[in-house]
């Protein structure tokens, strides 16, 4: 039997009306909708009205009445796509509002104008078009009327200007902003200031009580805003300021929610608070309160904040009591909530410390190396620039350790810039990827060079990375000792290694007890009048811990031993392990020298 198809047949009708016709068509079409569903929610259909009544604006832009109507309506249509993360859509249909208004719009139209200008701000930002999404702002806040409608777009423009490593505008932005909203911002600030300070936020906390927490939520609208610009002042801080400056910031943001009240910022406030302040003598108390910050999204609707809120947990604070492989899950997830929330800058962010806990996690490091490059795609894409060097250095660390960099490096390089400036926030990362990249290689006096630059930058250091170069420079100074150079200077960097892992294992078995037991093993091994259980220890903790790096490392450092006491054919065995964990790693580098460790061995033993 024959059907007609339809599609075709309205194609057909379609075809039958002039083209000089359409827009005229489509507009009439658009304005039928328009009135039936005038005031209602429609749901998704508000794309097809819009779309449909905007092919009329040359008609529209007759009725002055009609184009105020058509610009809200564009306006919800690009709210609604903002909110369902479509921004080229919602970039779309804010630009034709914005068309639609008369040419004194900001006078005749104030509220609508205000609206728009940060809708279509957000929008351009979230399609990475930063200078036009600043223009727009600027626009805003010169035609605002008062401080207080400036504040949204202050907020917004402090994450345009970050998503383009503008740290210093941006710091230089919300200091302004919250000295007129009466806060005071410091000059200068030190260590012992900044401990004084998170010592009394602590004690405020402490003394609030976890009922506090339980307490009815403020709606003070000038606290909302103050606590947001000390969130954007502390992580610009992190990047052009002293570390102390960043605890200063932290710190009052939640003194100001423990006076004032709680609300959906407070849990920002607390995590950025504690990723700052915490240390070896108050971890306990800060991943408590941590953990509580957390707690609030079951009360708070905290999706739009979830990569900052996990950005703080999961990179500053979890891994002393948590699998450093949760992190890299969570971490991930955030990549993509922040890329796909229009926060690229935190997205990407997140991304650089998924990766750095993957490389402490033992991870594939030829998947590393690949997820590493995709990484750089986005922030080519994302035109970021913040994080670009730090992920270069990462980079650069993985690429040495599949093969020294014989097959797997790239023309770029990091930029690390005057490694003698105090103020450059780069020499930390450089020193410690530097001395974990010349352990792995074998260059132990450049290891202990670069080590002695970590230790100094360190001291109890927030960071996973300095607990685990503290680590690897440990292990480098006994095998410093066993060439007998600088004895007694290495035997306190010894000291202080095993000191640290023993109160990282404390907190977290997952993660640090084959570390500590390996630097047990190795000095006990000194002696050379001991078993070998202690790195059998080691290497069983970080097997169940699946640091297959570490694993394949205390085997090494096993076999080592047993070929120092003579007990080659248990040295043949520990060195097998060793070369299947590191083929495991994907360090072709490591496999290769265990290879000709134990080619060497078996020709000995045949001689």
């Amino acid at each position: 039997c024959l059907q007609f198809v339809h599609d075709k047949v309205r194609e057909a009708a379609y075809n039958l009306i002039p083209d000089s016709d359409k827009k005229q068509f489509h507009y009439h079409l658009g304005k039928v909708l328009y009135s039936f569903c005038d005031g209602k929610d429609v749901g998704d259909t508000i794309f097809l009205i819009a779309s449909q009544i905007n092919h009329g604006k040359e008609w529209i832009l007759r009725d002055k009445d009609l184009s105020i109507c058509i610009a809200e309506l564009n306006m919800k249509a690009g709210k609604k796509a903002l909110d369902g993360c479509d921004h080229k859509t919602a970039y779309s249909y804010l630009g034709a509002a914005l068309s639609l208004l008369p040419k004194d719009h900001w006078r005749s139209q104030y509220e609508l104008s205000l609206r728009l200008s940060f809708l279509m701000s957000s929008a351009a930002n979230s399609c990475c078009q930063y200078d036009e999404a600043e223009q727009i702002l600027r626009r805003g806040l010169a035609n605002a009327r008062s401080l207080y409608d400036q504040l949204p777009s202050y907020l917004l423009l402090s994450q345009i200007l970050q998503a383009q490593g503008k740290v210093k505008d941006v710091y230089d932005t919300c200091s302004a902003i919250l000295t007129e909203l009466g806060e005071s911002i410091p000059e200068f600030y030190n260590l012992s200031m900044a401990t004084t300070v998170a010592d009394e936020t602590l004690k405020m906390y402490e003394d609030a009580g976890e009922e506090w927490l339980k307490s009815d939520a403020t709606v003070d609208k000038t606290l909302l805003n103050t606590l947001q610009l000390y969130k954007a002042i502390s992580f610009a801080s992190f990047f052009c300021k002293s570390h102390s400056m960043v605890v200063y910031f932290a710190s009052k943001a939640v003194q100001l929610s423990l006076s004032r009240g709680i609300c959906e910022h407070t849990p920002l406030s607390l995590l950025q608070f504690t990723s700052v302040a915490i240390k070896d003598d108050n971890a306990m108390m800060c991943y408590r309160i941590a953990k509580n910050a957390l707690s609030l999204r079951e009360r708070f609707d905290l999706a739009t904040q979830i990569p900052e809120l996990y950005m703080n947990f999961y990179g500053r604070v979890a891994w002393r009591f948590e699998p450093f492989q949760a992190g890299v899950h969570k971490l991930r997830q955030c990549l993509d909530a922040g890329l796909s929330s229009g926060r690229s800058n935190i997205g990407l962010f997140c991304g650089l410390n998924e990766i750095k806990y993957a490389l402490c996690s033992g991870a594939n490091l030829k998947s590393l190396l690949k997820r590493i490059d995709y990484f750089l795609h986005l922030m080519e894409t994302y035109r970021n620039e913040a994080t670009k060097n730090r992920a270069l250095l990462m980079r650069e660390t993985v690429s040495s350790l599949i093969d020294n960099g014989q097959a797997t490096s790239i023309e770029a390089s990091a930029c690390v810039g005057d490694l003698d400036d105090p103020k450059n926030k780069l020499r930390e990362a450089f020193f410690y990827y530097s001395a974990i990249r010349c352990y792995w290689v074998g260059h132990h006096g450049r290891c202990r060079y670069y080590g002695k630059k970590c230790f100094n930058l360190f001291g109890q250091g927030g960071q996973a990375t300095s607990y685990v170069a503290k680590f690897y420079l440990g292990l480098n100074s006994l095998g410093l000792i066993r060439k007998k150079s600088e004895v007694q200077l290495n035997k306190e960097v010894v000291r202080v290694a095993i000191a640290a892992m023993k109160a990282a294992a404390d907190n977290s078995d997952w993660n640090f007890s084959n570390k500590f037991r390996l630097l047990q093993a190795e000095h006990l091994s000194l002696s050379k009048r001991y078993d070998t259980f202690m790195y059998d220890e080691s290497i069983e903790s970080a097997r169940k811990s699946g640091f297959i790096h570490e694993q394949g490392l205390a085997c090494e450092k096993a076999g080592n031993y047993c070929k120092d006491v003579l007990n080659m054919e248990k040295a043949l065995e520990y060195l097998n392990q060793a070369r299947e964990c590191y083929e495991k790693w994907g360090s072709d580098l490591k496999v290769a020298f265990i290879q000709k460790e134990l080619d060497a061995l078996m020709e000995k033993n045949c001689n």
